[in-house]
């Protein structure tokens, strides 16, 4: 069992308290009844609770410091262990636009979409690579994080079954595919950071240009393999017309084949061509033969938050401060 705080910044708050407890010790609240001098009340002052003051701003201060360690989100992590993990970072981006229905792929003899056999190719991929933190990023006309870096590849195969085009705006921003692919890589110790992009298209939308995020990711040390998927001709895709009605159209193969080249060549990576089942599979396992080095690394799962138990004695401070300013040490006006 382990425990942490999702949010830690906030514990900065903490060193605050000293100052608001010395500004409530030395500004009191203002006179209710004035005196023309002390001896007219000598004998009240005598009786008066000299110590009302000071619990009632404990109480307020101990609200405060429990309120603050709700806000830094205290959580507990129902498991810890240690695994051997590769040094390797990797993402691995996937085109899912509309020609990525295109069904000129068999999967037992029987014909199937690009991105449905693709998803049944990196499912094993990642199988076969337990120690390594995977992430995956899709892109159509724009990109999305389907999963962050983890080493929970459970997670992470959930979340493939999940792809399907138009889950963004259709068009290949292969650019923009690559560069939130970058940024997921970015800042990381990795001894090896590695992307593998597929796509089956060519970049015609987004904000950023392949070369230039093939550089940025170059700047980082970050290697990129491209896969070029599709068969060489025109490839059948089933369409829905406004009726509803289902039918098989033929697409050309659009593959931009020579800035894949380039991002690759830039990066000290490889380009692929995946013309077929078959060579999509020998591809991935051609990649999945790259050098691992094993580190020891901590593992946590199922964090569960402990917000609500720090929020509780804050309310109960909170009202005992409020209930006693009002009863026994209730202030007379």
């Amino acid at each position: 069992m382990y425990y942490r705080f999702a949010n830690p910044e906030f514990l900065w708050l903490l060193l605050l308290l000293p100052l608001i407890a010395l500004w409530m010790g030395r500004h009191g609240h203002s006179a209710s009844v004035q005196y023309p001098t002390v001896d007219t009340v000598r004998r009240l002052g005598a009786a008066r609770r000299t110590n009302a003051g000071a619990w009632l701003n404990t109480l307020r201060l101990l609200a405060l410091v429990f309120l603050i360690l709700a806000l830094a989100r205290p959580q507990k992590g129902n498991s810890r262990n240690e695994v051997e993990a590769s040094g390797i970072d990797m993402i691995l981006a996937v085109d899912v636009s509309g020609s990525m229905q295109a069904m000129d792929y068999q999967r037992g003899g029987e014909p199937v979409s690009r991105l449905e056999m693709v998803k049944d190719v990196v499912s094993k991929f990642i199988a076969d690579r337990p120690n390594d933190r995977l992430g995956m990023v899709a892109f159509a006309g724009q990109p999305y994080l389907v999963s962050p870096l983890t080493l929970d590849h459970d997670y992470l195969l959930q979340n493939i079954e999940r792809l399907q085009v138009g889950l963004a705006q259709d068009g290949t921003a292969i650019g923009s595919g690559l560069a939130s692919s970058v940024n997921r890589l970015r800042g990381r110790a990795a001894k090896s950071k590695v992307i593998i992009l597929l796509t089956d298209g060519v970049n015609n939308t987004g904000k950023i240009a392949p070369l230039t995020a093939a550089e940025a990711a170059h700047a980082l040390g970050v290697k990129v393999y491209t896969i070029a998927a599709g068969s060489d001709g025109p490839a059948p895709i089933p369409v829905t017309d406004q009726f509803g009605n289902r039918r098989i159209i033929t697409i050309p193969a659009e593959v931009d084949e020579k800035n894949l080249k380039a991002i690759a060549d830039i990066t000290g990576g490889r380009f692929y061509r995946a013309s077929d089942a078959d060579s999509l599979r020998r591809i991935y396992s051609e990649i999945d033969q790259l050098e691992r080095t094993t580190q020891k690394m901590t593992r946590y799962e199922n964090y569960k938050d402990l917000f609500a138990w720090a929020m509780l004695p804050a309310f109960l401070f909170l009202g005992a401060e409020l209930g006693l300013a009002h009863t026994r040490f209730r202030r007379l006006p």
